[in-house]
């Protein structure tokens, strides 16, 4: 079995859980729904609930707990270089595709000599000709050409998503190599980089613990997220109505005085 089989069942499950949730919302609930990324709302914050009250803390955060405490540093990095290595040929194509040619190049460089000298990805030598790792997803690539994100999900069991990032997810496992890695490799691939993070957003989880509403609070980081990804870590700043309003009386005030 292939990658491709993994993202399959994960692409019917989506399609039915739209169609279930479609023919399961009543026009209250659409009503009800004040967030226009979020129209299957209904649906979503159960498979929340379920996600970070059941999976994550239970299974989620004490394997990552004990996968990050047990296992050697050097041994951690070198499998998680592997498992990011295995992402570069998608992220050439993917930066080809919106002409980011030097990004392009640079994920060449890195696929080619951490996959020989750096053995397999384990070693990162790339970074010592200040090659950094830019991941670029096929989602990316659909944003920006002006696809939105579509509606938002909530994956039972492993959390926040969108119509546009599961699309672009089952796209960049048909590249190579991800297409011809069997099943059980490909798992652990994807176990690494789950544990690895769900270890990095630690620090934050107490800010999550925190908010009034967990759901909302994850669906507004996700969304930023998306957008920061999308604009290379410089997202335009968009102003609302009220905050041009008082910029414009600021710099009346500002003639005024002039």
């Amino acid at each position: 079995m292939k990658y491709s089989i993994l993202q399959s069942i994960r692409i019917i499950f989506i399609s039915s859980f739209i169609i279930l949730s479609g023919c399961s919302t009543s026009p209250a609930t659409e009503e009800s729904s004040s967030d226009p990324r979020d129209p299957i709302e209904v649906v979503n914050r159960p498979f929340w609930t379920f996600t970070w009250d059941y999976v994550d803390k239970y299974v989620a955060k004490p394997a990552s707990e004990l996968y990050t405490t047990y296992t050697p540093p050097s041994l951690r990095t070198g499998l998680y270089n592997m498992a990011l290595n295995l992402n570069e040929p998608s992220s050439i194509i993917n930066n080809v595709l919106q002409l980011k040619l030097t990004d392009a190049a640079k994920n060449t460089g890195r696929f080619v000599l951490n996959s020989t000298i750096g053995l397999l990805g384990f070693y990162d030598p790339a970074s010592d000709f200040g090659w950094a790792s830019e991941q670029e997803e096929f989602g990316e690539v659909l944003g920006s050409y002006g696809i939105g994100d579509g509606p938002y999900l909530v994956i039972p069991g492993l959390g926040p998503s969108s119509v546009r990032e599961e699309v672009g997810d089952y796209v960049d496992g048909l590249y190579w190599p991800l297409v011809v890695i069997d099943f059980w490799p490909n798992l652990v691939r994807l176990g690494i980089l789950g544990l690895e993070r769900r270890a990095s957003i630690r620090d934050q989880e107490q800010l999550l613990l925190e908010s009034t509403d967990p759901y909302e609070f994850i669906k507004n980081a996700y969304f930023q997220n998306m957008n920061y990804r999308l604009y290379d870590g410089n997202p335009p700043i968009i102003i609302d109505e009220d905050e041009e309003a008082e910029i414009d009386a600021l710099l009346e005030e500002f003639e005024d005085l002039d």
